[in-house]
């Protein structure tokens, strides 16, 4: 078997009302709508189901619980622009600022915040 590439995520959260505001308006994700009413936000051609903790879909993980999450989302935009779209929104930044890390396939800058469940969120560029 070899993987080719990932279609979707699950996000177990307290307040699903709460968490597509967040991503919308800090992250610029759209949301979405699909079998009975349950929601997604979704960014290019991948998406982040989200499950309202305890009223989980199944099959689910065996200990889904919110605040377990760590993402690393890549934009396009400059980190010193989304450095200053997050202060101005008030969303507190970790780490002191931008930092370098390891992604996937090489360097990346990092910014790193906390969406409502406590998720650890890091934005980043890749370095060239």
């Amino acid at each position: 078997m070899k993987i080719s590439h990932l279609d979707h995520l699950v996000l177990t959260v307290a307040n699903i009302e709460k968490t597509c505001e967040f991503y919308s308006e800090i992250l610029g994700m759209d949301i979405v709508t699909f079998e009975k009413n349950k929601k997604a936000l979704q960014f290019g051609t991948q998406k982040i189901n989200l499950h309202q903790f305890k009223q989980e879909t199944f099959p689910k993980a065996r200990n889904s619980t919110p605040g377990s999450a760590d993402l690393c989302l890549i934009t396009l935009t400059p980190l010193d622009e989304v450095l200053q779209e997050l202060t101005e929104k008030n969303i507190p930044v970790l780490e002191g600022g931008i930092t370098e890390r390891i992604g996937s396939t090489g360097k990346i800058n990092s910014i790193f915040f906390r969406d409502p469940d406590l998720n650890l969120i890091a934005v980043s560029n890749y370095i060239s």
